[in-house]
């Protein structure tokens, strides 16, 4: 067993069990599902880093009031720790919308969440974190039933390349997310720096590289609300919150639900439809959600059994 973090100290939360993780990851992966309607639809008003740019800066300013009501020490392991999740998180949003220029919202829904393989694999290569075999078969198993939903990956668009290497981007953050949960605690100053540091870095170009201005910021208030508050304030922070207590692994395979609920909300409001062979990936993606959501059932919360590497040395 490796030794737990220095930083990730004992409270009431605790007392959460991983299954509890699970169920708020779901919940997550409902919002960012659904609110992948308005990522297609926003980019009819706005460029996609001004979406980008947009929906973090609306979260930012919901969620960063609360980081700040509860003040703590804080040194440089933990701010270079914040900076390493907040750089990661703006590259994988901002690729994540520029998908959608080409990728329709099921495939790009389903494409991301390739993730789910890359992510046991990234902890794996990067930190010697071995998975369990039943989080590999979940993860195979979702990555078959990605591959069926998205009609096979030979003819893949640039919109479909996007959105895999969103995929590789949101896999190592992750990894660093989960990392920096257990070691450092805070979720609600984690998630407040990740959209403001997102904001900083996207809105200046969309303001020099896109059509970021008044007008197109007003006519797409209404995707940018949902983006902003469901999509991002209430889905990250519920996913940063929820990676105190579980793996990065078992959050990836659990965050898939994101491409079914996509598919369905795709299918309900834009007209796109799944062929057999996608629909049959959509059950196999469920089958693995729920393998792995029956496997983790009533165990004890992450950070009070294994712990991480010490990343303050």
């Amino acid at each position: 067993m490796r030794p737990p973090c220095a930083g990730a100290g004992r409270d009431a939360s605790t007392s959460v069990t991983r299954l509890a993780a699970n169920l708020l990851l779901l919940l997550a992966a409902a919002f960012w599902g659904f609110g992948n309607i308005a990522q297609k639809t926003v980019l009819e008003y706005i460029d996609p880093f001004s979406a980008a740019g947009a929906r973090c800066l609306i979260a930012a300013l919901l969620v960063m009031p609360f980081a700040f009501l509860r003040r703590q020490p804080r040194g440089a392991a933990y701010w270079a720790s914040l900076a390493r999740v907040s750089l990661l998180f703006s590259v994988s949003i901002g690729l994540q919308q520029y998908a959608y220029l080409e990728a329709s919202v099921t495939n790009a829904s389903f494409l991301v969440n390739t993730a789910t393989v890359m992510t046991p694999l990234a902890a794996w290569l990067l930190f010697g974190e071995k998975p369990a075999p039943v989080v590999l078969l979940a993860a195979a198993g979702t990555m078959v039933g990605v591959l069926l939903i998205a009609g096979g990956l030979g003819k893949a668009s640039s919109g479909n390349l996007f959105a895999l290497l969103s995929a590789a981007c949101y896999a190592l953050w992750m990894v660093e997310l989960g990392r920096h949960m257990q070691a450092h605690g805070d979720p609600i100053m984690a998630a407040g720096a990740q959209f403001l540091v997102a904001a900083v870095l996207m809105l200046p170009m969309g303001a020099s590289r896109g059509n970021l201005s008044g007008a197109t910021l007003l006519a797409a208030a209404p995707d940018l609300a949902i983006l902003g508050v469901f999509s991002t304030a209430a889905a990250f922070g519920i996913q940063t919150v929820a990676q105190r207590f579980t793996s990065a692994s078992h959050a990836a395979v659990i965050v898939s639900a994101e491409s079914v609920f996509g598919a369905a909300g795709a299918a309900a409001f834009l007209g796109e439809r799944l062929s057999v062979s996608g629909a049959a990936g959509a059950v196999i993606v469920l089958c693995a959600i729920l393998l792995l959501a029956i496997q983790t059932a009533g165990a004890p919360a992450a950070g009070d059994v294994a712990g991480v590497r010490n990343s303050e040395g």
